[in-house]
């Protein structure tokens, strides 16, 4: 393995991420080396595998939203097209399906961690998000597509969606949880118990996969092209992929305290602390939000589920509000592949 990927793969390779460092993209810092550098956005270090094998070349790992002006990360891959791995979604890669189209190579969530919270103190003996009263806020972020599916299945109205959660704690400390929250199972119940003292009780939740939206959420994606010109790298380095998913699982201590340093050598108003990156390592393996997909097999898409967000989005994306022309008679084939992947590489 030492050296494997040298002269195969970019030198260094670029992984754009989606978001600020944080512990959902455990997998991909997993394969940093230490000695690294971080600035502007930017951590620069070796690619290692396991944890401490050299494969021969550089890695830099890219924060996205506002490191890239909020730009969709499919976007970016397109004007900066020496990024070669890019952090993609099903449901985002339908809807970048006709003029930035993306190829998924591996999923590196298995489920889902977006989640509907709310407070079983206001709401006791509600089990559901569709249980809740009808005309309780849901606060979400922004242009989340998932938002026109609730509508359309009639689990929500759109008179009770309001777009303008932006990680602030303020709107629901006011209300003492009187509202819903779209967010993430792996995060914001650990902030409201544990870091906003104001608040500080459990929440309780339902998981958007549960409740139908089943979309891998957090893949490894390429731009087409990469699969021919490229496919030399991909069989290669897919399967390391798949190994760091897995030991960062098992002990994300030391790539946790990584993720930390790095939001503090960033220094730009991202406040992420140990104990939070401790609570999602924890809660991606407890929930299974990082885990095997079909045959035992971590990091493969189920065909047929990719195939059922892919009829779930098409009217989404006509919907006039949003309006978005994809490819004419899109199929799961069309935006992921498992052919990269190692059948032997899985949670045991």
């Amino acid at each position: 393995m030492e050296g494997a990927l040298a002269g195969v793969c970019p030198d260094p390779l670029i992984i754009q991420t989606d978001w600020h460092a944080q512990a959902e993209h455990g997998p991909t810092y997993e394969l940093l080396g230490q000695g690294y550098e971080a600035a502007n956005g930017t951590v620069t270090g070796r690619l290692v595998a396991s944890g401490e094998v050299d494969t021969g070349i550089g890695l830099q790992i890219v924060e996205g939203g506002p490191a890239i002006g909020y730009q969709q990360v499919s976007s970016q891959m397109y004007q900066e097209r020496d990024i070669f791995l890019g952090y993609a979604s099903t449901d985002g890669s339908v809807g970048s399906s006709l003029d930035q189209p993306i190829v998924n190579v591996m999923a590196i969530m298995e489920i889902n961690p977006q989640m509907i919270m709310w407070n079983p103190e206001h709401f006791p003996g509600v089990e559901h998000a569709a249980d809740l009263p009808g005309d309780t806020t849901l606060l979400a972020f922004w242009g989340a597509h998932n938002l026109y599916w609730l509508i359309d299945e009639g689990l929500f109205d759109a008179s009770q969606i309001d777009q303008s959660y932006d990680g602030s704690v303020t709107r629901w400390v006011a209300s003492d949880g009187a509202i819903a929250l779209e967010a993430y199972a792996s995060t914001e119940p650990y902030i409201y118990e544990v870091e906003t003292p104001e608040y500080g009780k459990p929440v309780k939740y339902e998981l958007l996969h549960d409740m139908g939206f089943q979309t891998y959420s957090q893949n490894y994606g390429v731009r087409p092209d990469r699969l021919v010109e490229d496919r030399a790298c991909l069989e290669l380095l897919v399967p390391i992929l798949q190994q760091a998913a897995i030991d960062y699982v098992h002990d994300g201590a030391e790539t946790n305290a990584t993720i930390v340093d790095v939001n503090a050598v960033y220094d730009d108003g991202w406040v992420y602390e140990s104990g939070l990156a401790d609570f999602a390592n924890a809660e991606m393996g407890r929930l299974g939000l990082i885990g095997n997909g079909p045959d035992g097999t971590v990091g493969k898409f189920d065909m047929e589920r990719v195939q059922g967000i892919v009829d779930i989005m098409i009217p989404v994306f006509a919907n006039p509000e949003i309006n978005t022309p994809i490819l004419e008679g899109i199929t799961a084939a069309d935006i992921v592949t498992n052919e990269f992947l190692d059948s032997s590489i899985g949670f045991e």
